[in-house]
């Protein structure tokens, strides 16, 4: 231990879930590897080793659980965010199978259409606030409808995906709030979310036609129903308003953005980067393993800090930059891997279209307030309300 930088910060007081890229720079200064004393976490804060641990499910196993809070890991085990391969495998195949990019071209002409539809009734305002009136949007309408599930608990969406997220972090006080919640949203997988009340030909359909055919367990569908919800939802919201506030407060790229529509793909790997809406997952050594020169032992619980990764000054020159034109294309947002997002292709198009028709309408973003999330497994903002210039 004692070759081993220690640290007692705490990730999750609401200073840290608000700003926690001092105390990433610190951990990244401090080693390869740092003991987080606080949670007996060892905490692996830069690029070139959160990536290597991607790569290597073998090592760093997912199957005890990815979070922080031993109980909750344990609760979790088996589900396709906590199983290794085969059983991963054959759970993301199925998982996938809608989400493919081939797949994804079938439903681009009726996202583009909602696209188009929700920025044409914003602009006309003046100004509109970003989250609830822009960035639910797709997700809460098209997204939903694609998985098929019924209208009962619709409303309800946000506030159990962003208790689920809550568990992530340790058993505190938010973690302890979101209990209820995350009960409810059980319950609603497991009686409201199956055949005969689910919509025939959607995707959480099809889990259950996979399980028919054997390719998967049955009990495995309601949580695996949940894997197309949960991510959907708050990731892709918080990545689409931090785009926004992005721009606003960067506005000569936006100008190259609406000059340039090639810069889009970018721009939306560099909004990851810079502001990732899941900054951390944990892995467990399945044996003794050397990191970065630092010898750990097998049993040890490894927190991969996605969100100080992505601004590792070894590996991307001024990070803390917003720069449409750097092409990030490796960032580390999405993860890697065997657990790369199932829905990241996605996300993408969701955050594509938005992006296609607001630089067609607006020439220019301000700010006029803007709320933080605190929750334990996410970060951005839960209220961004801005001004807008038309473009000419």
């Amino acid at each position: 231990m004692s070759a081993i930088p220690v640290s007692d910060v705490d990730l999750y007081t609401e200073s840290a879930r608000i700003d926690p890229y001092d105390i990433y720079a610190e951990l990244r200064a401090l080693g390869p590897v740092v003991y987080l004393s606080r949670y007996d976490l060892y905490a692996l804060p830069r690029y070139d080793e959160v990536r290597a641990a991607l790569m290597d499910w073998q090592t760093f196993s997912s199957a005890r659980g990815v979070f922080v809070d031993p109980d909750v890991n344990a609760r979790l085990e088996g589900i396709t965010l906590c199983s290794d391969p085969p059983e991963h495998t054959a759970m993301r195949s199925v998982l996938g199978r809608p989400l493919r990019p081939d797949r994804m071209r079938e439903v681009t002409p009726r996202i583009e259409a909602e696209a188009d539809r929700v920025v044409e009734r914003l602009v006309g305002r003046g100004r509109f606030e970003v989250v609830a009136e822009l960035a639910e949007y797709l997700p809460m309408t098209v997204v939903s409808d694609l998985v098929g599930l019924p209208d009962h608990g619709r409303e309800k969406m946000l506030e159990w995906a962003a208790a689920i997220w809550n568990t992530q972090g340790p058993a505190d006080d938010r973690a302890a709030a979101a209990g209820p919640a995350v009960a409810e949203f059980m319950a609603f997988a497991m009686n409201d979310a199956v055949p005969g009340k689910i919509a025939p030909e959607g995707w959480a359909a099809q889990l259950y036609e996979a399980a028919d055919r054997g390719e998967i367990p049955h009990e495995k569908c309601p949580l695996m129903m949940l894997d197309y919800v949960t991510p959907s939802l708050d990731t892709t919201i918080l990545a689409i308003t931090n785009t926004v506030a992005l721009f606003a407060q960067n506005p000569d790229q936006w100008d190259l953005l609406r000059a340039d529509r090639s810069l889009i793909p970018h721009a939306i790997n560099e909004s990851l980067r810079l502001e990732t809406p899941a900054p951390q997952f944990s892995r467990v050594l399945t044996e003794d393993h050397d990191i970065g020169g630092v010898p750990l032992t097998a049993g040890s619980r490894v927190a991969l800090l996605y969100a100080s990764a992505n601004r590792d000054e070894r590996h991307y020159p001024n990070p803390a930059r917003f720069d449409i034109t750097r092409r990030p294309s490796d960032h580390l947002a999405f993860g890697r891997g065997e657990h790369v997002c199932v829905g990241m292709h996605l996300a993408r198009l969701e955050m594509s279209a938005l992006l296609e028709k607001l630089a067609d309408r607006i020439a220019a973003f301000d700010i006029l307030e803007r709320r933080p999330m605190i929750n334990n497994g996410l970060r951005g903002l839960d209220h961004l309300e801005v001004t807008i210039e038309l473009a000419t």
